[in-house]
């Protein structure tokens, strides 16, 4: 089984020619250099140009690199998809898609991309929830959602809570969505820098939701973020115990096994499988 860690996302402004250089130095798994939210109207042709080039460089060493768009509805949407397929980087995650007409549009303009460049959507308007099943049937480069939790409250009227109870029904949809087609799914980010225990908080809930990893808008949510969306321990030494476990010759064909005085299923089995090959992939990445 091979696993990509995504735990830590980072947005880094593509016009911030500084912070594109200090992204090189973070732990995050993976850095999304944003064209979009970050970046003033007037620094967009700018931000892209950086982008760009850095990416084409190769500078981010074993990090994930996805470059994040401008709506494809916008005046610099369409130059963004151009010049980021050009640049190939890991993938291009595109902004306010709503419904598979428009995951069909922004497939069409990375047809000149590489094979390994995926589509990313980012999954923050009230269409986009009632359509997250649909939106996650796409075929083709499809491979990651990722929560907008800032334009969704903004678009429910609703608030900011430290449970975000606005926004369960949400992210429940779009976990369901993105398991059902077998497509990885992020959290969106926590807006309190210094508030570290509500971070915490709401990376706990996040991994128990079922997302993969968390979108970060600072280097100081990497650590923490990191560590709670990584197996812990214990939690590694249990699952090889299952696998190694059913494969004994005496269990080899069982649905169902005792061990340490609880039973335990092959279903238990498929997610030792997943937590072992997560944990393998993060130690590998520390390696490397």
């Amino acid at each position: 089984m091979t696993v990509r860690p995504r735990r830590s996302l980072l947005y880094m402004p593509g016009s911030n020619a500084r912070a594109l250089e200090k992204a090189a130095t973070l732990p995050a798994d993976a850095l999304i250099l944003d064209l979009e939210d970050a970046v003033a109207p007037e620094a967009k042709d700018l931000a892209r140009e950086q982008v760009c080039a850095a990416v084409k460089a190769k500078r981010f060493g074993k990090r994930e690199i996805i470059i994040r768009v401008n709506g494809l509805e916008t005046p610099w949407g369409h130059d963004d998809m151009e010049a980021a397929a050009d640049a190939a980087p890991d993938a291009i995650l595109v902004p306010k898609v709503n419904d598979l007409v428009d995951v069909e549009h922004a497939d069409q303009h990375m047809a000149d991309a590489p094979p390994s460049c995926a589509l990313w959507l980012m999954i923050e308007t009230p269409l986009a929830i009632f359509n997250a099943n649909e939106i996650a049937s796409a075929q083709g480069r499809l491979a990651c959602l990722v929560m907008g939790t800032n334009d969704l409250v903004k678009e429910l009227r609703a608030q900011h809570t430290p449970g975000r109870e606005a926004l369960l029904a949400s992210l429940n949809l779009t976990v369901l969505a993105a398991r059902a087609h077998g497509l990885t799914v992020i959290d969106g980010v926590f807006n309190e820098i210094a508030d570290t225990a509500g971070f915490e908080a709401v990376c706990r809930q996040g991994r128990a939701l079922g997302f993969d990893g968390k979108t970060l808008i600072h280097p100081s949510q990497i650590e923490g973020c990191n560590k709670i969306f990584s197996p812990d321990p214990q939690e590694v030494a249990r699952a090889r115990a299952i696998l190694q476990a059913f494969e004994k010759p005496e269990n080899k064909g069982k649905g169902a096994i005792a061990l340490e005085g609880r039973m335990v299923e092959l279903l238990h089995a498929e997610i030792a499988k997943q937590t072992v090959a997560l944990a393998d992939a993060i130690d590998a990445l520390g390696a490397a």
